[in-house]
């Protein structure tokens, strides 16, 4: 079963976007050349920090469907690629029903025509900013039961949102909906383990309108508080491969965790 809702709102091709800027990353078409001139900016690291955020979302996913984890909610879905999360994770469980939510109307219109999954389970979307995190939880409601538990993906997400935005309360506001037995799978951009290049990425997306607060470990590890990560806690994106063959040995510098919600 696949559900959908419409939204009215035009898409912007003047100003770039993180969701089509990852996309062109990721080596997708789904971009303006607003959002080509930023990714071409970049050093080709942002490449390879894409391309392993996607390859950890797959293999944590798919750990967690393993572990019989049926239900997920990811925000910040971005442009669909496949394997999308819904395709990870139906494998392994096809009755597994997944929320998406993203604020780009882009993404709208190929999730109406993109994410349609086993029919024996479930996919929707939900057009909202994470920061309206009341309306994504009602919405999410129409597809997930928050009486059993939940994953919520928040992946290369938030370090788009300045300590002014308060990340961190928005997390525990949606975790705080979720039961015991949930997990948390979030990925994000540091700033600690290559600080020039992190610099170098941070200046050239602001000159295309994009803010990044990229943050250190210990900052990243507070999104984790009151949770129990799982081994190997909070690592680089190639050092995180529970149940999957581990990736080639690279530097990364993006911090990955998954914890359980006790």
């Amino acid at each position: 079963m696949t559900t959908g809702t419409p939204d009215p709102r035009q898409i912007d091709t003047g100003v770039a976007h993180p969701a089509r800027v990852y996309d062109w990353l990721l080596g997708g078409k789904d971009n303006y050349p607003v959002d080509v001139a930023v990714g071409k900016m970049l050093p080709p690291e942002a490449r390879d920090g894409a391309r392993q955020n996607r390859a950890f979302m797959h293999r944590a996913v798919a750990w967690l469907a393993g572990q019989g984890v049926d239900q997920f909610l990811d925000i910040g879905s971005g442009i669909p690629t496949e394997p999308n999360l819904h395709q990870i994770v139906q494998r392994v469980v096809p009755s597994a029903r997944v929320v998406y939510t993203d604020n780009d109307p882009l993404v709208l219109r190929h999730a109406e025509a993109l994410l349609t999954g086993r029919p024996e389970g479930a996919t929707d979307y939900v057009q909202a900013d994470v920061r309206d995190t009341g309306t994504i939880i009602e919405r999410a409601r129409r597809t997930l039961d928050f009486d059993r538990p939940v994953a919520l993906s928040l992946i290369a997400l938030l370090h788009f949102l300045g300590d002014d935005q308060k990340p961190g309360t928005l997390v525990a506001d949606l975790l705080a909906a979720l039961p015991s037995g949930s997990h948390l799978v979030l990925s994000h951009a540091s700033s600690d383990i290559y600080p020039e290049l992190s610099a170098q990425v941070t200046e050239e997306y602001a000159k295309g309108g994009i803010k990044l607060a990229f943050r250190s470990r210990s900052e990243v590890l507070r999104f984790f508080d009151g949770l129990e990560l799982v081994d190997p806690g909070l690592v680089t994106a190639p050092e995180w491969h529970r149940g999957a063959q581990a990736p080639e040995e690279e530097g990364s510098g993006i911090y990955v965790g998954v914890a359980r919600v006790p």
